[in-house]
């Protein structure tokens, strides 16, 4: 994978956005002058965006395959080298998070703060041997916090991306950057996660990933206008908080696991649906049902992300949009990750499929999306049908709860000054 681009804003953004792009990087460098006390000269910009995942719900942290895409909603940072050896973030409307380089040990009380995020990118950086070094940053976000557009990941690689920047001759490639900032995730934030959010948001584009070696992901690029297919990539906000499921989330891999652990291996990668379907009985009575469904639906998605993946190369879209539904089906009746069986009066998940799947009129297609219990759902909607489409899910969970988004071809990456 080569190492990172610099990218101007022509290259990361739609030509309907770019006045409104360089408005808001010029409001940023202002805030940053203003926040630092400091003039502009030697600052630099830097850009990370968003996911989406497309195929492949709940397979990563298995070893599985994965097809995302990055988004055209991102995180991007003003900066300027400082060499104090401090890192100081002041992201917009949120208090200013600042680490020393001199002490990089995960801590207990950050668990679950950006400061643990920096800190544990830096380290990460540290523990390969990579330079890091001190430095000023203002951020503003337009990724959706809880909207399955990985905030949290876009924020991480755009540290890490900013320290490959500043230090590194932007010499870090995306798929290192994307395990450090999983390693950040994983023990200083707290978050057991899978490594698409971050691989898919330090990539860019849409890409196929097998997790099979995670040291060495198989990572393919496809080159694809998503736009010919005539249809449109809707992300549906339901409203719902998700802040209190983590339990939920990490339940998931867990139960894998078990099902893993049963045959002496520690991913489900190591085995196949015929070993699990060999030993039902014996699974089914010490792990209980759900921990099997759960790793049937592991493999039969990891075969649903090489159909997508096809469908986009030879395509067909009408395929592509049979694996997407195939996948939601899945993940409602297998992975069980549509609402939290500890709260079962609260189900906006559901709520927002039936009603999307009412809107597309037998079109398109619609599926859960990301980590799930909460949040959002994905759809893909015919042109023709996306006006009506929109009023319809807006009529149950309100205005600007459907977010129509565009493919990003580039992952994270320093941005050329044309403000």
């Amino acid at each position: 994978m080569a190492k990172q681009t610099v990218s101007s804003l022509s290259e990361l953004y739609l030509p309907t956005e770019l006045d409104a792009q360089r408005e808001r990087y010029a409001k940023a460098t202002k805030a940053f002058c203003e926040y630092f006390d400091t003039d502009d000269s030697g600052i630099r910009y830097f850009s990370a965006p968003g996911r989406t995942e497309v195929g492949g719900n709940h397979t990563d942290h298995n070893h599985g395959k994965v097809l995302a895409a990055s988004v055209n909603l991102d995180v991007i940072a003003v900066v300027k080298e400082t060499g104090d050896g401090k890192i100081v973030i002041k992201s917009e409307g949120f208090p200013e998070d600042s680490i020393s380089l001199d002490d990089l040990e995960a801590r207990e009380s950050e668990k679950n703060t950006s400061a643990a995020l920096i800190r544990g990118v830096a380290a990460g950086f540290a523990a390969q041997g990579l330079a890091i070094g001190g430095f000023q940053a203002y951020t503003m976000s337009n990724v959706l916090k809880g909207s399955g557009l990985s905030s949290s990941a876009a924020f991480e690689v755009l540290t890490g991306t900013i320290l490959s920047g500043l230090f590194n001759r932007g010499a870090i490639s995306p798929v290192t950057i994307a395990q450090i900032a999983q390693l950040a995730e994983n023990v200083y934030f707290g978050k057991p996660s899978g490594l698409m959010d971050q691989m898919a948001s330090s990539v860019g584009g849409f890409t196929a990933i097998d997790f099979k070696n995670t040291k060495a992901p198989l990572i393919e690029n496809i080159p694809v206008k998503f736009e010919k297919f005539g249809h449109a990539l809707c992300i549906i906000d339901t409203n719902a908080d998700h802040a209190d499921l983590t339990s939920e989330y990490a339940s998931i891999p867990n139960e894998m696991k078990q099902i893993a652990n049963f045959f002496s291996v520690d991913y489900l990668r190591e085995i196949c649906r015929a070993d699990v379907i060999l030993n039902m009985k014996l699974l089914r009575e010490q792990f209980g049902d759900r921990a099997v469904l759960r790793a049937l639906h592991f493999f039969d998605e990891n075969e649903r992300v090489d159909k997508l993946a096809h469908s986009l190369k030879s395509g067909n879209f009408d395929d592509f949009l049979d694996s997407i539904n195939e996948s939601g089906n899945s993940s409602y009746k297998y992975l069980q990750n549509i609402f939290a069986v500890s709260d079962y009066k609260s189900q906006s998940i559901g709520i927002a499929l039936n009603v999307a799947e009412h809107a597309l009129c037998r079109k398109g297609a619609c599926r859960v999306h990301g980590g799930g219990f909460a949040g959002t759902i994905q759809a893909f909607v015919p042109l023709d049908l996306l006006q009506a489409f929109k009023m319809d899910i807006e009529k149950v969970f309100g205005a600007n709860s459907c977010h129509i988004l565009t493919i990003r071809p580039i992952g994270g990456t320093e941005v050329l000054p044309e403000i």
